[in-house]
């Protein structure tokens, strides 16, 4: 399975889907995508992490920095479908109670851009 990130925007939120594996190599990457939605008028960001099949603590470290973005701006970072892997990595380091997480990416993305209906751009 390759790399590969695509991303949408849609009513001040943000939706980044992630597939592969997410190290040192590729997790530059991650953080490219990332970084232009914490310069728009985006009040969330989702990653979607259901089709990551391996995460090392760059790509950990990646996420950490996201969540560092957004809290400094009042916004919302949430992290969704995790997999085993990614989901024992997030215990083991026991940023699992730090990031806010769902199960389902596209349930709370839809979420987000219904509750963000109607407020300003």
């Amino acid at each position: 399975m390759g790399f590969h990130i695509e991303s949408n925007e849609k009513k001040n939120a943000a939706m980044i889907r992630v597939e592969g594996d997410v190290d040192m190599y590729t997790s530059p990457s991650l953080r490219d995508a990332l970084v232009p939605f914490f310069t728009k008028n985006v009040m969330a960001v989702v990653v979607d992490l259901s089709r990551v099949s391996f995460m090392d603590s760059s790509g950990i470290a990646t996420l950490v920095e996201g969540l560092q973005w957004s809290r400094k701006q009042g916004r919302q970072f949430i992290l969704a479908g995790l997999g085993d892997t990614v989901s024992n990595a997030l215990s083991l380091t026991k940023l699992d109670n730090v990031f806010t997480i769902h199960k389902n990416a596209d349930q709370v993305f839809a979420s987000i851009t219904r509750e963000n209906q109607g407020k300003k751009t």
